[in-house]
């Protein structure tokens, strides 16, 4: 799965808009960043990047380090988790979900050595 093909799965699956998913994987894949940075990266404005990441953070996909700073959870656990609080939001029983699992799975590696550089 490509980065795109990764994306759609994340808005399929576990109902991110486009700009989460865009977000999600810009932390993910390149490590903590700050509102600025992710508006910059995506061609966004600054605001829009804030409430995203904020969002992302309800969802279960980030920790805040700072009103500021964002970071990504362990793929793993934040896919199964964004996947386990789309359930609720969506009241559909919880359970295993090999796609979402996947999408865990292949960004692992990419998550892994941008906190290792």
């Amino acid at each position: 799965m490509d980065t795109k093909q990764i994306e759609e799965k994340l808005i399929s699956e576990i109902k991110l808009t486009s700009l989460q998913a865009k977000t999600f994987l810009l932390i993910t894949c390149y490590g903590k960043m700050n509102y600025s940075l992710i508006a910059e990266k995506l061609g966004i404005p600054e605001d829009m990047a804030l409430r995203t990441a904020k969002e992302l953070i309800n969802l279960g996909a980030f920790i805040d380090y700072s009103e500021k700073d964002f970071e990504a959870m362990h793929p793993r656990f934040t896919a199964v988790n964004m996947y386990r609080r789309m359930c609720e939001r969506e009241n559909i029983e919880f359970g295993r979900n090999k796609i979402v699992d996947n999408i865990g799975v292949i960004l692992e590696k990419p998550y892994d050595d941008a906190r290792t550089k």
